[in-house]
């Protein structure tokens, strides 16, 4: 099984990006992960916000094939604990397809289109994370849930 992080747009922050890396070397030992950096629309004075998202939607669904399994990281999904999570990505492993595409919006969220594509939409937490500081909060609980899977000691329950 192959997961995917997309991500719009590249970082700002290096402590962000330096804890992506050092979570995406970790998750590695389990699992094909990739992080994939989708070029965000830039916005011009004026702009409505929901036509930055549907030329973001544009980028990703030219990008998704039709066998991609599309997860949005997304204030209006599923809330899990780290444990129900493992399991999640355990059934997924076993029963899933072969490439699992979890997906960071932009700054504005996502598009209608992108939300009628989605095969499940998870919410990491009822708080609200910058675009950027979620994908370090996201790699890190997916290791977690290697770790949960593997039974191994990071995770302390």
């Amino acid at each position: 099984m192959n997961i995917e992080l997309w991500c719009i747009g590249k970082t700002q922050f290096d402590y962000v990006m330096n804890g992506v890396e050092e979570f995406k070397g970790r998750i590695k030992h389990y699992s094909s992960f990739n992080i994939i950096y989708i070029e965000g629309y830039r916005q011009n004075p004026g702009d409505n916000p929901q036509i930055v998202k549907d030329k973001e939607a544009e980028n990703i669904l030219k990008k998704l094939d039709s066998r991609d399994y599309l997860i949005l990281l997304d204030e209006k999904g599923i809330e899990m604990n780290s444990i129900e999570f493992a399991g999640f990505i355990e059934k997924k492993m076993i029963y899933g397809s072969k490439t699992i595409i979890f997906l960071i919006g932009g700054a504005f969220g996502f598009s209608q289109k992108i939300y009628e594509r989605a095969n499940d939409k998870i919410s990491l937490s009822k708080m609200t994370f910058s675009h950027q500081l979620i994908r370090l909060i996201f790699t890190e609980q997916l290791y977690r849930a290697f770790t949960i899977i593997k039974n191994e000691k990071y995770h302390n329950t």
